[in-house]
């Protein structure tokens, strides 16, 4: 029987999402993409027929709406909806589908839009209404979250007895030309590098200022790199299954030009979530702000370098202490010859992909609401490799690290 499949959301990520679904069209059978926008999906699928010869299917929903979203999966016939719309509209797509009964992905935790705070607690607590419904719901099916995850479960199987420390790595090192521009959803990229940092250690959970702990990694590839703490909400559902763990941290890097525009835009409340006037109209400024910036989507055509996203870890193994980095290296060009997208937005949506060929598959299966690292990491790291996504493993000794002095 042929499968069908129904992608929502089409940005930047959603455009690799059709892409990669259409070249594996074995596995997701009929594909129809929907957005409020139905112009951005008629010109992906245009670019799909152009490109690879396949038709798609396009449709308009509001995924706000449940009553039009229950309509959409209904009518598209879908036994999977991929989401790839805003993290705001996590909860009605997920309450859509176990209203309809139709297996869920989504690429980021839900986050309420006038509050900037990331956490799975709404989505999890969705656990009993999936399972009511006989669906599967898997959450975070990106790069970071999603491969890293991936890669965390996958040294807890292969090289660790305990895993003890984690560092998540994410280096973008793209140059797209513009003076100040956001790689994906300007309101969602600069909520989230302008929030406090966290990580957790012994059992709870240390907050820092913004862009407070700096360290200089040396990325496989790109070369040192100036690298900061932030929150990333796949640390949270990680510190509840990785055996051992006593830290877990994440970093990004962030260039000089890049935090100087952020920082001058956050002091005139250009960062602002909540409504202000101006001249007798409500404005909300970081929307503005995302007017006036570039379409992520359109980035992939001016985009030159590599992205390096990987994970760093120190454990214990037949009791020798040991370190294990594993990594994933995407060339920007090269990526956007494949799909016409930038690394940033290929990252993301090639992983969305796995998880969905893996659930339609039955290779991951299950009852409720899941992170990525809860499934046998193995044939995600295989389908890692034959989709565009190779990766490599470093080992290392006990005390080995890629910090530059």
């Amino acid at each position: 029987m042929n499968k069908k499949t129904l992608i929502i959301g089409a940005g930047g990520v959603g455009n690799v999402v059709a892409f990669k679904c259409a070249m594996n069209s074995d596995t997701f059978g009929d594909i129809t993409l929907a957005s409020r926008t139905v112009s951005k999906c008629e010109t992906i699928a245009k670019n799909i027929q152009e490109k690879i010869g396949l038709h798609i299917q396009t449709a308009s929903v509001d995924a706000d709406s449940i009553p039009e979203l229950i309509d959409m999966i209904q009518s598209s016939g879908a036994d999977i909806v991929i989401n790839v719309a805003l993290p705001y509209q996590d909860l009605t797509i997920m309450d859509a589908c176990t209203q309809t009964g139709v297996n869920y992905l989504d690429t980021a935790n839900y986050e309420h839009p006038d509050t900037a705070k990331f956490e799975y607690k709404e989505q999890w607590a969705r656990d009993e209404a999936f399972k009511k419904s006989n669906i599967m719901g898997l959450l975070g099916s990106g790069f970071d979250p999603g491969v890293t995850n991936v890669f965390c479960a996958y040294a807890q199987k292969h090289y660790f007895d305990e895993i003890h420390t984690i560092d998540i790595l994410d280096c973008n090192a793209g140059d797209h030309g513009y003076p100040f521009a956001t790689n994906f959803n300007p309101e969602i990229n600069l909520r989230e590098v302008s929030a406090k940092g966290r990580y957790w250690e012994q059992g709870k959970w240390i907050e820092t200022d913004p862009m407070e702990i700096k360290q200089i990694w040396d990325y496989p590839e790109i070369g040192p790199k100036d690298s900061y703490l932030l929150y990333h909400e796949e640390m949270e559902s990680l510190i509840k299954h990785i055996k051992g763990l006593k830290r877990i941290r994440f970093f990004m890097t962030f260039g000089e030009s890049y935090l100087t525009h952020m920082k001058c835009l956050e002091n005139v409340g250009m960062l602002g979530i909540k409504e202000v006037e101006h001249k007798g109209m409500k404005i909300v400024p970081l929307e503005f702000l995302a007017t006036l910036l570039p379409d992520p989507a359109s980035l992939g055509s001016r985009t030159k370098g590599k992205t390096n996203i990987g994970i760093f870890a120190k454990g214990i193994k037949g009791g020798e202490e040991k370190t294990v980095y594993i990594y994933q290296v995407s060339d920007h060009e090269k990526c956007y010859a494949e799909v016409l997208s930038q690394g940033v937005s290929y990252t993301t949506g090639v992983p969305a992909m796995i998880g969905a060929k893996l659930i339609l598959e039955g290779k991951w299966q299950g009852k409720g609401v899941f992170n990525m690292e809860e499934f046998d990491p193995d044939p995600f790291m295989d389908e890692l490799n034959v989709q565009g996504l190779p990766w490599k493993v470093i080992e290392l000794g006990a005390n080995e690290t890629r910090i530059v002095d």
